[in-house]
């Protein structure tokens, strides 16, 4: 009786210790941001770390993707997945993790197989797409609404211009301003939707080119309002100084983004737009200002030499 229990016993130890176990994950999330992707297979229980006597295998829904034959010390992955390996040196250590590039890496259910000697186990991870905004939430906000805000400013500008100083604003000029705002609205209103959806892009990118370097019109326009309106002051210089180098800022902060597809400058090019925008209010308070103190309308030059020359 004794030694039926002790059998017993032995059996249940020696059948415990057949199987492997591994480290628990349940899904595994890739992002446009990946380069490769890893897949992780961790054996907790090995015992007698050879790699001679080890077998790997890793099947994707149920189809053989990657092995590797310890005794014949080989590899093999399928041509769907042909950039799937294993770090070899770890395996010993009980790490069978699959490491692939991007492109091979198919969303869906992965099982590791791994075989030490005449013991083995299996575990299976999920891995999932995940998308991810290339901006946060609030700097893509932020992006959109300055440069939009700085053009209605603009428009606010040249509309004082138009009603307050008609005698200096001649109609090739006043149509020439008019084809430049509109054609610098129609180009961010675009970028605008390029840019605002999703994930890193080249339509994202492109998006976010057409927001940004456009803005450079904004500066020739509050040059060519003031030079319409009172001409070159201090004030107004500082003015136009402050916004290039909003523009200069934005551009620099742009380049530093568009090629990342984490980036972190994002900051700096929200601050240069930002200090566009406050350009813009800043000249449109100051157009304000001057106009309504201005009681009478100064003639123009061409008005005043006319009637000298009779």
């Amino acid at each position: 009786m004794w030694s039926l229990v002790a059998a017993l016993l032995l059996g249940t130890v020696c059948g415990g210790s057949a199987q492997l176990t591994f480290n628990s994950t349940r899904f595994v999330e890739e992002t446009i941001c990946n380069e490769t992707v890893i897949l992780p297979c961790i054996v907790n229980n090995l015992e007698i770390k050879n790699i001679k006597v080890m077998y790997v295998k890793w099947k994707h829904r149920g189809k053989e993707i990657f092995t590797f034959d310890g005794d014949q010390n080989k590899p093999n992955a399928s041509d769907n997945f042909k950039s799937a390996t294993i770090a070899l040196s770890l395996l010993v250590e009980g790490n069978a993790s699959l490491l692939m590039k991007k492109s091979d890496a198919v969303p869906g259910n992965y099982t590791c197989e791994v075989t030490e000697s005449s013991r083995e186990g299996e575990t299976t991870v999920e891995l999932r797409y995940h998308v991810v905004s290339w901006f946060y939430p609030k700097e893509n906000i932020l992006i959109v609404i300055f440069p939009i805000l700085a053009i209605l400013l603009s428009w606010g500008q040249f509309g004082i211009v138009t009603l307050k100083y008609k005698s200096n604003c001649t109609s090739e000029k006043t149509i020439g301003l008019i084809i430049a705002g509109l054609a610098l609205t129609v180009m961010v209103i675009v970028g605008a939707v390029l840019f605002v959806p999703g994930e890193y892009s080249v339509k994202n990118a492109s998006g976010l080119g057409l927001i940004v370097i456009p803005t450079v019109t904004l500066v020739l326009l509050q040059y060519c309002v003031f030079m319409t309106a009172f001409g070159m002051t201090l004030f107004a210089i500082g003015i136009l100084i402050l916004q290039l180098l909003g523009y200069v800022l934005a551009v620099i902060g742009l380049s530093l983004c568009i090629t990342k597809c984490s980036p972190t400058q994002g900051p700096l090019m929200i601050s240069g737009l930002g200090i566009i925008a406050l350009a813009e209010l800043l000249g449109l308070v100051y157009m304000k200002f001057v106009a309504s103190n201005q009681k009478t309308i100064p003639p123009s030059r061409k008005a005043v030499e006319e009637p000298l020359n009779e």
